[in-house]
């Protein structure tokens, strides 16, 4: 259907994990509270669409799954340790073939415990250490209210910290122009990387 219309790229797979006693904001979003699940499920669907010619983005890297509260509204904060993540809700994203990957406004304590994983360039790093990402990184909404800063600093902080592209959703024109004017110059690695983007498509 998506391809009949003309649509070249998705915001899915999901990859976050659903669990028990977290926010309701991914539920049925979400593959399984399984991580070995998700992370096949995710690579069929990411192989499925590229057959399709539709460019797929995983989301929300690293991790949503452990969320107490909504990430559109406040800012979540996830206690687990470092071992404990990469062994689950981080190992559900990892050597994912997806030319996006789109981040998590969520602070990960025992990693950066004053920045989201947007604004971190320790969890930017470990995305793309650990978690062996090595394509575009998007913030997720640069609107959504788990960012505690203006639109003008939560885009460059979210660039400053690693991420390649800024979404912004919530059709607000100024904004929309706020973040225009706060983004820096198209990078050779974004122009490699939509050329790897338009094979997949063409």
């Amino acid at each position: 259907m998506l391809r009949s219309i003309g649509i070249n790229i998705n915001t899915l797979p999901v990859l976050d994990l659903r669990l028990k006693g977290s926010s309701s904001i991914i539920g049925d979003r979400s593959f399984s509270n399984n991580t070995k699940v998700v992370s096949k499920i995710g690579n069929l669907c990411i192989d499925y669409f590229h057959k399709n010619k539709i460019g797929t983005v995983i989301k929300h890297i690293p991790g949503h799954g452990l969320a107490k509260v909504d990430s559109h509204k406040k800012t979540p904060t996830v206690k687990k340790d470092l071992n404990y993540l990469i062994k689950n809700d981080f190992l559900a994203f990892k050597n994912k073939a997806s030319l996006f990957a789109m981040t998590a406004h969520i602070i990960y304590q025992n990693i950066d415990k004053l920045n989201t994983a947007t604004h971190s360039k320790k969890m930017i790093k470990l995305i793309r250490n650990d978690i062996k990402f090595k394509n575009l990184l998007m913030s997720d909404d640069i609107s959504m209210k788990s960012l505690k800063c203006s639109i003008k600093d939560s885009t460059e902080r979210a660039f400053s910290a690693g991420c390649d592209l800024v979404l912004h959703c919530n059709g607000n024109y100024k904004e929309m122009c706020v973040v225009a004017n706060s983004s820096p110059l198209i990078s050779k690695f974004i122009i490699k990387k939509t050329s790897q983007f338009y094979k997949i498509i063409s």
